[in-house]
């Protein structure tokens, strides 16, 4: 494992704190509100992180909630806590309470104040008995984790083994297990060397065990760890290993496991969530190529014809987008042309009105269409020049879905010179040079198609 990653920022302590705003007010004889106000201004331009700092005047407006909550678990925590099991539960679920408190800062707070040291404490002397204890400690848990700090915290305090450990001896608890994976991938997010500790850890074997075996839907917080485990988000680090623990997911099951969740279609809550997650898994062609042999884009295109049927753009939305990730398999672009051009076209009528639906159905035919000019002819007529230009018609200020159709229409002509005097037949220039002038981000998007359709003033 690599050496842990180092903090960034300058902190204070709550006492350092509290000492500068007393200075102000004996000192510099400000008056208390002043005081505060010069305390905060002062810091803040030093680069001072004041998060989870309590800024009030020392001594005014009582103890803080979360400091109390925190103080009273620290007490239960250094004796027996076999006898005030209760209690415990009550004062974590009140910490999860105030620490979910949107804007509240509650959270850094405790964190700041010792509180991921203190449930992991806590949690190392819970027997597997206390397991109602265990899921409320997890869940404060995956509150608390939401900096570099706290997640620090939680890896110096061993915590990823502590975890490991809680859901492998609480399997058949399903509150356990999806309160364990949110910590999980609460403690993973931006963080290498945790994910590193996770995997040593064969979080990867236990995730699989957990699809294998578990009703889909019922561990949804799964799918999160999955994703965060296998996405390069650190950016810290020059080079992360997320793409090899990719392929070891897919080598040990866990994209087909993750298909079969996915052919439960759309009576399944975690379809979203598990399509997500199959595609971080898809990380190459072989890993593209088996999650097809499984039958993987035939349940993807399922849901598609299904969320095309219910008005769900959720769904539809994901599944292109999933769909666009095994594309980058050329055996299974051939397969999603032949199966699903058509339903692609289909489903871009159904949602018409939503640009941000077709702009996943331009990024996949687009994709579908590179360097195959028997696709982009299939494309063209199925529709997909039609389709274009009527989206760029009908939402010329949705910049993504502007970039989208130039880079959809620049794959079907570039190869193929019918499909360039079929578009410019249809007035496709128009649309192309109305997006260049108007959005700055598809100048670059927009040169190429103009340029790909054989325009001598592409640069105009």
């Amino acid at each position: 494992m690599g050496p842990p990653p180092k903090t960034a920022g300058r902190t204070i302590s709550q006492q350092a704190f509290d000492e500068v705003v007393k200075e102000n007010i004996d000192d510099l004889g400000m008056d208390p509100a002043e005081a505060l106000q010069d305390a905060i201004e002062t810091l803040t331009l030093q680069a001072v992180d004041l998060s989870g700092i309590v800024t009030c005047v020392p001594g005014e407006g009582g103890v803080n909630p979360v400091i109390q909550c925190l103080d009273r678990l620290k007490e239960l925590n250094s004796v027996d806590n076999s006898q005030n099991g209760d209690e415990i539960v009550k004062l974590l679920d009140e910490l999860t309470e105030l620490c979910n408190s949107e804007g509240s800062g509650n959270s850094a707070i405790a964190s700041r104040n010792g509180a991921v040291e203190l449930v992991c404490s806590i949690c190392s002397k819970l027997s597997t008995g206390c397991q109602g204890a265990l899921v409320s400690a997890l869940k404060a848990m995956a509150l608390l984790l939401d900096d570099l700090q706290s997640r620090e915290a939680f890896r110096a305090s061993g915590g990823p083994n502590l975890v490991v450990g809680i859901i492998t001896d609480g399997f058949e608890n399903i509150d356990l297990l999806s309160s364990g994976f949110s910590v999980i991938a609460a403690a993973a997010t931006g963080n290498e060397v945790i994910k590193e500790s996770f995997m040593e850890l064969k979080t990867d074997e236990l995730i699989l065990r957990v699809l294998s075996v578990k009703s889909e839907g019922s561990v949804d917080s799964l799918y999160d760890a999955i994703r965060i485990l296998l996405t390069p988000d650190d950016t810290r680090v020059l080079a992360s290993q997320v793409y090899g623990y990719a392929r070891k997911f897919a080598k040990i099951g866990i994209a087909g496991a993750l298909v079969d969740s996915i052919r439960m279609g759309l009576s399944s809550p975690s379809l979203v969530s598990g399509s997500i997650a199959l595609k971080a898994v898809a990380v190459n062609d072989e890993i593209c190529t088996t999650i097809s042999e499984n039958g993987g884009i035939d349940a993807v295109l399922v849901c598609i014809d299904d969320s095309s049927e219910q008005g769900n753009k959720t769904v539809a939305k994901v599944c292109c987008s999933l769909l666009s990730k095994l594309a980058g398999s050329d055996i299974n672009k051939k397969a999603i042309v032949e199966k699903g051009v058509d339903r692609l076209i289909k489903l871009s009528g159904r949602f018409s009105d939503d640009p941000s639906v077709l702009q996943e159905i331009m990024s996949l035919i687009s994709v579908l269409s590179l360097r195959s000019p028997e696709n982009a002819a299939r494309a063209i007529e199925a529709g997909a020049g039609e389709l274009a230009i009527q989206a760029m018609q009908n939402f010329p200020a949705a910049q993504l879905l502007q970039r989208n159709c130039c880079l959809m229409i620049r794959n079907l002509v570039v190869r193929n010179s019918e499909n360039r005097t079929i578009l410019l037949n249809s007035g496709v220039e128009k649309c192309i040079r109305k997006a260049k002038q108007t959005h700055p981000s598809c100048k670059e998007a927009a040169t190429d198609a103009l340029r790909d359709l054989g325009l001598d003033d592409y640069n105009l």
